[in-house]
């Protein structure tokens, strides 16, 4: 790990998550800046061995990255601020809010900064996330490949070619990790009215869950064909998956994606400049 300086700006959980996987592959926790208003954000971050501050501007000027991670609604008023501090400096500025756009990050930033917009989902948290990264004109390919070490420090990370594109990103994984939980729920609850008790029907589900994106993560061949290998003719696999395939799951699957990217540019529109 590039024992380059870090500042998180918001202490909250997918920062320490991103740090304690920082530290954990081997990034020096001296090298980590971090601040919060809150004391018992800071506290926790500070528990890691990294410095903590309640100074935003403080903690950017120690830094050659700066992570915002800090809640949407909040970001204007915590970037205007650093505006004076970016101009003229190489740093790369790293949002991970959702739903502001570059657009905006610009304006309270600076037109001439390297800026970051990235969708990490809540698996980051294990250390299991998916992540998409976009980068404005202004970010070097070392800015790019020191933004990726950061973000897989929590799981993996692809790069999209066009800001838009991360719109499909939220649909994808920002989003997508509710649509197994709702399977799952809907699993679950069908197991107990099968019979089953209702901690075996969950063990079952989530097991389940995780063998089958595991094999799909292992295997050379794609999704489609694991579930013809596991769909014999006339078996009861097969009587299931018609039954989704019926009741039109793909279509449905579509237009909740569909819906959801939608929303992701609205709230561009309503929390940008």
């Amino acid at each position: 790990m590039t024992q380059t300086n870090i500042a998180f700006i918001g202490s909250g959980n997918m920062a320490t998550s991103l740090i304690s996987g920082l530290i954990n592959k081997g990034q020096n926790p001296a090298t980590i800046w971090a601040s919060d208003p809150s004391e018992v954000c800071r506290s926790k971050t500070a528990a890691l061995g990294v410095n903590v501050s309640e100074d935003n501007n403080e903690i950017a000027h120690n830094a050659d990255v700066i992570v915002i991670a800090v809640k949407p609604q909040a970001l204007k008023q915590v970037a205007l601020p650093l505006k004076a501090l970016l101009e003229g400096t190489n740093k790369v500025v790293i949002s991970i809010a959702a739903g502001v756009d570059l657009t905006s990050l610009q304006a309270w930033l600076g037109d001439s900064i390297a800026i970051v917009r990235c969708m990490p989902n809540t698996p980051s948290l294990l250390g299991l996330g998916a992540t998409g990264l976009y980068g404005n004109g202004n970010t070097t390919t070392a800015q790019k490949e020191l933004a990726s070490s950061i973000l897989n420090a929590v799981g993996v990370s692809v790069w999209v070619n066009d800001e838009a594109a991360l719109d499909a990103v939220t649909a994808v994984s920002g989003s997508g990790p509710a649509y197994y939980f709702l399977l799952m729920e809907a699993m679950q609850e069908v197991g107990i009215k099968m019979g089953l008790d209702a901690q075996t029907s969950k063990l079952l589900t989530l097991q389940t869950a995780l063998g089958a994106a595991q094999m799909a993560l292992d295997s050379d061949v794609e999704v489609d064909e694991l579930r013809r290998r596991v769909t014999s003719p006339a078996g009861t696999t097969e009587q299931a998956v018609n039954t989704f395939e019926a009741g039109g799951l793909r279509e449905l699957v579509e237009k909740a994606m569909n819906n959801c990217a939608k929303r992701a540019r609205a709230m561009a529109k309503e929390l940008g400049e």
